[in-house]
């Protein structure tokens, strides 16, 4: 059974359009499977991930980025301790299903 971890997140700033927060995940632990109504971008900025997404695992390393499209459901799991930028509309919302 895989454990899934809330991931601690700290907002980085608010502007009138986007949002910015710093996301961080446990190695070998996943972080909640979920999608969102609007497209966002992550960008890994320490350790390693595998971003599961449209029945694909994508290694994520720092300098990475990806744009994760809307209504498609996607989960991340720590290969390492792990912190990724998340670029999102302010107006986003998410829905999670574990």
């Amino acid at each position: 059974m895989k454990e899934v971890i809330k991931p601690k997140v700290k907002t980085l700033a608010i502007g009138e359009s986007f949002t910015t927060k710093e996301m961080n995940g446990k190695k070998d632990k996943f972080l909640p499977e979920h999608s969102s109504n609007i497209e966002s971008v992550i960008f890994i900025h320490e350790g390693e991930c595998i971003l599961f997404i449209n029945e694909k695992e994508i290694v994520m390393k720092p300098g990475d980025a990806f744009t994760i499209p809307p209504f498609i459901k996607h989960q991340f799991k720590g290969i390492t301790d792990f912190k990724g930028i998340h670029f999102m509309p302010t107006e986003i919302e998410f829905e999670f299903f574990n």
